[in-house]
């Protein structure tokens, strides 16, 4: 005989009440039971628990709910920003690294001479704006790399308050806000500031990186690498494969030693360390760590480094060399090509450092 429905409703509400007081009492040894199958799980993009987060993260509102979390408890913990940063002037172009939420960095880059401005990856707005505002300076653009919103949470908001304000990126991405959709290799042109938009999906299919020409103005190129490429790190492969991903890093690989690189977030003391895993005895390595040590323990931003300086520790721009293949035991296969050896030492590379990031 069938029981009642509200007999089985509150054996269920009994049932998950009960789980709920076992979980809180004894959580921390169920915590420790888990977390390295769950870190192991989590670590690799293609499990499904993963696929199900992330969908939910980039495809619903719990992550625009989830991100706007994030952004009140980042202005309680550091109303001051994650970390001190300090302004570049390069020959009348001024580029403000902003602290945004727990580790991201925005940029505003702004043409001294006419006073405009090109914000990147602005992710917080109402920091953003406060930078504007002290600046005294007027928004033109903004240049988004990816539709992550911890990257593009704040573009719809600044758009409100600067009407004229172009939102560009890739249409691949489902930008917020977006309003000019750019492909590879197009160009952005506020005042003096010279922009190329680079296609370089991997991170997500319409990753694009930001080229800002400073030969035009008798300085450095600069780089606003989003969440491709890190001091001595590189994005996690969410919507590209290896050979995708290998793609995209060899397009930053193929410019001048010479260009600063501007990326989306503050990893530099992990990633490095974990480089030090797989490159122990890498002299520039060991030399940007200490110096990063120092950076971080006065809680000072770490970028810009060089492109130059990038190929010499960063092992995901180092897929090429013989010393990193004999570190990670990988030996090309007599039938493999070159390009395809070289993504299968990425992808390799990739799940070491997710799996690193989770000890």
């Amino acid at each position: 005989m069938a029981l009642p429905d509200w007999i089985v409703t509150s054996l269920v509400a009994a049932s998950f009440f009960c789980f709920l007081c076992l979980f809180f009492r004894y959580r921390r040894t169920t915590l420790a039971f888990f977390r390295k199958p769950l870190n192991r799980i989590m670590a690799r993009t293609e499990k499904p628990l993963f696929r199900i987060a992330y969908t939910l993260y980039t495809r619903t509102r719990l992550g625009y709910m989830y991100y706007k979390r994030q952004m009140r408890k980042a202005r309680e913990n550091y109303p001051a920003g994650h970390s001190t940063t300090h302004p570049m002037e390069l020959n009348g172009i001024k580029i403000i690294p902003v602290s945004v939420l727990s580790d991201n960095y925005s940029y505003l880059i702004i043409d001294t001479a006419s006073s405009v401005a090109v914000a990147v990856d602005p992710a917080d707005p109402q920091t953003v704006q406060a930078v504007l505002e002290e600046e005294g300076v007027m928004l033109e653009a903004i240049l988004c790399t990816h539709k992550h919103w911890d990257h593009s949470g704040g573009n719809k908001g600044l758009k409100r308050l600067h009407s004229s304000c172009h939102v560009y990126g890739s249409a691949a991405d489902n930008i917020p806000g977006l309003t000019h959709p750019l492909s590879h290799r197009d160009t952005v042109n506020v005042g003096r500031l010279h922009f190329k938009a680079l296609f370089t999906p991997g991170h997500t299919v319409g990753h694009m990186i930001y080229l800002l020409d400073g030969p035009a103005v008798g300085s450095p190129s600069s780089l606003f690498s989003g969440d491709l490429v890190f001091l001595s790190g590189c994005g996690r492969m969410f919507e590209g494969s290896a050979t995708t991903m290998l793609s995209s890093l060899d397009t930053v690989g193929s410019l001048s030693d010479d260009t600063l690189l501007w990326p989306g977030h503050e990893y530099a003391e992990d990633n490095l360390l974990f480089a030090a895993e797989v490159e122990p005895h890498n002299a520039a390595r060991e030399n940007k760590y200490q110096w990063v040590l120092q950076q971080r323990g006065q809680k000072l931003c770490s970028s810009p480094s060089t492109i130059g300086e990038e190929k010499q520790y960063n092992p995901f721009l180092r897929s090429h060399s013989a010393e990193l293949h004999q570190a990670l035991g990988i030996q090309q296969f007599l039938d493999e090509d070159w390009t395809q050896f070289r993504a299968r030492v990425l992808e390799e590379l990739r799940k070491r450092k997710d799996l690193f990031n989770r000890k």
